[in-house]
């Protein structure tokens, strides 16, 4: 059994994540306490717990600890299997997060599965399922990564009630070096239960900002009315994206000229990967056991997956300060 102690560099639900699926892949029993110990609410919320019961469905483990507020919990998995799964994560926790836990392993499934969330879509503290989709899935079909997600309902905070429908089938995965592309910038800005002109006023401002910069971008709009009552936009280019999410007082402009400030501040840096990206990724070189990207800022998130992934795999990653860049490497 491996011993991982929760509270370790970045301390929050990232070690849960990280640690579950490679627990599952590798068939290891593990131990996590301290969970979120320094948090203001610390142990296990609702939506760390979906997480990590969704993962023991998914390779039938054995769990202990799991209830509110646990701060040590116990893992025991077996064989990762192909089935349907329908979860509910409750209010707006968020399904991207949820699924940063479950995707490694479907790669290493007997057969394909699938899954039907409904949770969050865009909530704060969290990828998009936009950024999901558009950067983190289109960087992971560059190592041999399959899979297809839908967002079928947008959910905010607080009341949620999106709705993904996501497919996963198994997959060799294999190192790949990333490196910078260019193109033109895509995004999807998007608003429910509010006026049409919400989600209008933000691709607008976005794109005026960008083409200013001699950016050349499309952004989609989809104004709808569903369960709960939000905007927001994600740009995305490549293996770097961004996002802003509107709130009660915050003009549409302002929302959509951050989303467009951050990915202008992703491209010129010169990095293959932007740091959002860069800390999913170290799951998947790890795996594969080769892989390289360069980001200009790794975060707690990024070096808490590193020592996670060191932990289970027979790998060591390499970090190079390189000018203003960073390069990270499996050695």
């Amino acid at each position: 059994m491996i011993e991982i102690d929760g509270s370790y560099g970045e301390g929050g639900g990232q070690i849960l994540r990280t640690a579950v699926a490679l627990a599952g892949i590798t068939s290891t029993d593990i131990r996590i306490c301290n969970i979120r110990s320094h948090r203001p609410q610390p142990g296990l919320r609702a939506q760390h717990m979906k997480a990590i019961a969704t993962a023991a469905k998914i390779c039938d483990a054995d769990v202990t600890g799991l209830h509110i507020g646990s701060k040590e919990i116990t893992y025991s998995p077996m064989e990762i299997k192909g089935a349907t799964y329908t979860v509910d994560i409750g209010t707006a926790g968020s399904i991207s997060l949820m699924l940063q836990c479950i995707m490694p392993m479907t790669a290493f499934s007997s057969g394909k599965i699938s899954l039907d969330i409904t949770g969050g879509t865009d909530v704060s503290w969290s990828p998009t399922m936009d950024y999901l989709n558009n950067v983190t899935c289109k960087a992971l079909e560059q190592m041999g990564y399959c899979c297809n997600i839908e967002i079928l309902k947008r959910g905010y905070y607080p009341e949620g009630g999106g709705k993904v429908r996501a497919s996963f089938e198994p997959a060799r995965l294999h190192g790949f070096d990333f490196e910078r592309k260019e193109e033109n910038i895509k995004g999807m800005s998007h608003s429910s239960n509010l006026p049409e002109h919400v989600a209008q006023r933000q691709a607008r401002a976005a794109k005026k900002l960008l083409e200013n910069k001699g950016i050349e971008c499309d952004i989609a709009v989809c104004s709808k009315d569903e369960i709960s009552t939000g905007s927001g936009i994600t740009l995305w280019n490549n293996y770097s994206g961004a996002s802003h999410l509107g709130k009660k007082g915050l003009p549409a402009e302002k929302v959509g000229e951050k989303a467009a400030e951050h990915i202008t501040r992703h491209l010129g840096s010169g990095a293959s990967v932007d740091p959002y990206l860069a800390d999913q990724l170290i799951t998947y070189i790890g795996l594969a056991g080769s892989g390289s990207f360069t980001t200009y800022e790794v975060s707690k998130h990024t070096l808490t997956n590193i020592h996670i992934t060191e932990l289970f795999l027979d790998v060591e990653f390499d970090i190079q300060e390189k000018e203003k860049l960073t390069e990270i490497a499996v050695k």
